[in-house]
């Protein structure tokens, strides 16, 4: 069976239970984003009807400086979902996504590691299959929207060996020893501790981006994955600490790995474990009950699993593909 006959078969037994949820999917076939003149996304608003909203049209007089961030948030976001679609297609499918779903400008790079997990709870392994038919649908509808202006996936490394980058990630957390290795694909319990690295920081980023956006009809497309991978976030912290319960040691981890990233992202305190006290802590906000923001920079911190201003390392070894270095380093450390 060939990696597209697979990645179908996830998302056909997804469809059957929500077929009134494939919106991005539907969007990703109705809409394209040109480099020069740009075409905006229509259809955003999904008002129960087949009808399509308007087209809005840019002012001429800076539209195009406008749209040249517009399309360095979605590139930006596109890195974001290329390392989180991989890592989840490949411990639900054993393999990733296809040439023609990685295709663009810039440097384009492979993927070290990922593997199938063996999943012995079948809760967890209909999240994951969800969650991974989710975050291909991100990637299909980011590169569509983005058009011929896509970039390319970068190198990335989604490795449980020694010298992997989630190996890296844990060793940094205390997770594991100084020669200790951590394998995502090893368990259920390690699949969580794993997806629990990516979602919470994809939230925070999304949120961060949001208000970089001028154009409303992206800033809805946005806010609507947001929504998808703050549902996701939830889901993962829920059934770790379930989990956690009964093996203390999984919310133990995950408190290490929220330090961890707090360790990377600067001086603020913005991450949360799975429990204040002894009270669980499914839902990580501030004192007014809002999801945290992180900037661009913060983002990269965490996945390069460096705290100094460099482009590179971690789970992007050369970097994420973007328009300007400085939008990667700008706006934090």
């Amino acid at each position: 069976m060939n990696d597209i006959d697979t990645q179908t078969q996830v998302l056909d037994a997804i469809d059957k239970r929500r077929t009134d949820r494939r919106r991005f999917l539907n969007l990703a076939g109705t809409t394209t984003l040109a480099v020069g003149g740009l075409s905006l996304l229509a259809a955003c608003g999904d008002d129960g009807n087949d009808t399509p909203a308007p087209t809005p049209t840019p002012t001429p007089d800076g539209a195009a400086t406008a749209a040249q961030t517009d399309i360095d948030v979605l590139n930006y976001a596109l890195n974001l979902e290329y390392l989180e679609a991989q890592f989840y297609l490949f411990a639900v499918t054993g393999s990733g996504l296809t040439a023609s779903q990685t295709s663009g400008l810039g440097l384009a790079g492979g993927v070290t590691g990922g593997r199938q997990v063996t999943f012995t709870d079948p809760v967890v392994r209909e999240y994951a299959r969800e969650i991974a038919a989710d975050e291909l649908a991100h990637v299909l509808f980011l590169r569509s929207a983005l058009g011929s202006a896509a970039f390319a996936m970068p190198a990335i490394n989604i490795d449980g060996g020694a010298t992997g980058a989630f190996t890296a990630a844990a060793r940094a957390a205390g997770v594991v020893g100084a020669t200790g290795t951590f394998d995502p694909y090893s368990s259920d319990e390690n699949f969580l501790l794993g997806a629990y690295i990516f979602e919470d920081v994809g939230v925070s980023a999304y949120k961060g981006a949001s208000p970089l956006i001028t154009n409303k009809t992206f800033l809805e497309a946005a806010a609507g994955i947001l929504a998808a991978e703050a549902y996701h976030a939830g889901l993962v912290r829920t059934v770790l600490y379930r989990k956690g319960i009964a093996t203390p040691a999984l919310i133990t981890a995950a408190g290490q790995i929220s330090n961890a990233r707090d360790s990377l992202d600067g001086t603020s305190d913005i991450d949360q474990g799975l429990t204040i006290g002894t009270d669980a802590n499914i839902v990580p906000t501030d004192s007014n009950g809002l999801a945290y923001s992180r900037s661009i920079a913060q983002v990269h911190n965490i996945a390069y699993l460096t705290n100094t201003a460099r482009i590179g390392g971690g789970f992007f070894p050369n970097g994420t593909n973007n328009r300007t270095d400085a939008l990667r380093t700008s706006g934090a450390n």
